[in-house]
């Protein structure tokens, strides 16, 4: 039987995963707070999705660069200098007098993020022995379901009741709480790493870790390409109020955490391709089945229940096979992953944002299959790849 992961570092992943969670809850509670956001500052829906691409966008490109001058910091800097910023951020949002104002505080929230999302993977799993990678990262990654299940529905609440500017006050607040609950718990012993810009267009120019992280921004963009317009979906679609929004959050956030358990316990007996097979494959089918039946609240709610699943299949096998790939130079490689995840997002919403005024709940449906099944050609360029470069050649040595 494989020991159990120690409880004093088990605390301290779950102090990583609760960064996890303000993360995510501030990056995408646009998407709960979307009617409330659009009413307080008088914009249309189109405009206020485009703030997730403004932070999906800044996070993509800020993320491996901030790696390239700052990841020499041990990784708990990192992720606090992250939290701070992201935190900061959230407050001008909440004080914005203007639309542009909106814009500069989502910028400077995905600058935050860059600093965080791409080093709690890494920091997470060099606490634990190799063997405990795979959980240890699943571990981390259960705030982002936890806020599917709590900050998401809780943010489209409090904007609904207070509005969205009290709303990024708590984000802020919630913000600098997790920064001194890891200066706390998480032992400041992992390393940073020393990142060259010439490792960064090394990842981007070898064919299968290129075409592994194209398989998670195929992802994001087909999630997201439906998921940033929820609110109006409902609304629109199947003629509900922000009440059946909340309840098809919470739908979506207990999937998830189901999902990321299971995940946790499958990490030790399935390879991260399998799992990655298994999640596009029901995710699609899923969308297929939402967008051929009728438009009824009740089979949406069971449709999102198997989404949830299938995306938290999907996100800890993505890095946990990076992670595989080149362990060597994991800190770059996830930093690149959380590029191209929130890259993906913000093409996904942008595409949502043009698709859904024209096309509707089935314009935006249809763009999210296209991307999966980009997302899963790219799976198997990658594969391919990879599989070509460990075939043993003449002299009993590999291709590299």
């Amino acid at each position: 039987m494989t020991p159990a992961i120690p409880a004093k570092t088990t605390r301290a992943l779950r102090a990583l995963s609760f960064a996890y969670f303000v993360q995510a809850t501030g990056a995408l509670s646009v998407v709960g707070s979307l009617n409330a956001i659009s009413r307080e500052w008088g914009l249309a829906d189109a405009q206020s999705v485009y703030l997730i691409s403004f932070f999906g966008v800044t996070f993509a490109f800020a993320a491996p660069f901030l790696q390239v001058g700052f990841g020499h910091l041990r990784r708990r800097r990192q992720v606090l200098i992250g939290l701070s910023l992201f935190s900061a951020a959230a407050l001008l949002f909440a004080a914005a007098p203007n639309y542009s104002v909106l814009v500069l505080s989502r910028v400077l929230m995905g600058l935050g993020a860059g600093f965080i999302g791409p080093v709690l993977g890494a920091l997470g799993s060099s606490l634990v022995e190799p063997r405990h990678q795979g959980s240890a990262i699943a571990i981390v990654l259960l705030g982002l379901s936890i806020a599917g299940l709590v900050g998401m529905p809780l943010s489209a609440w409090v904007a609904h009741v207070w509005g969205a500017r009290a709303l990024f006050v708590a984000i802020a607040c919630a913000g600098a709480a997790t920064a001194a609950l890891i200066v706390a718990v998480v032992p400041d012993s992992s390393e940073g790493e020393h990142v060259e810009l010439r490792t960064v267009t090394s990842l981007l120019s070898r064919t299968e870790t290129l075409s592994a992280f194209l398989v998670v921004f195929f992802i994001a963009a087909g999630v997201y390409s439906t998921y940033s317009f929820i609110a109006p979906i409902v609304r629109d679609t199947f003629h509900a109020g922000s009440s059946a929004v909340s309840a098809a959050l919470v739908v979506l956030g207990v999937a998830g955490v189901a999902g990321n358990l299971f995940v946790t316990r499958a990490a030790r007996r399935y390879s991260a391709e399998a799992m990655l097979t298994a999640g596009l494959a029901l995710l699609a089918l899923d969308l297929a089945l939402l967008w051929m039946t009728p438009p009824h609240l009740q089979w949406f709610f069971v449709a999102l229940a198997a989404w949830a699943f299938a995306t938290d299949l999907l996100w800890p096998s993505q890095q946990r096979r990076i992670v595989e790939m080149v362990p060597d130079r994991r800190g770059t490689a996830l930093a690149l992953t959380a590029s191209f995840v929130f890259c993906g997002i913000g093409f996904g919403s942008a595409v949502a944002g043009h698709v859904y005024p024209v096309f509707g709940f089935a314009g935006v449906i249809c763009s999210s299959l296209g991307f999966l099944a980009l997302s899963a050609v790219s799976l198997i360029i990658s594969r391919a790849s990879v599989a070509r470069i460990q075939v043993p050649v003449a002299g009993g040595s590999s291709q590299s």
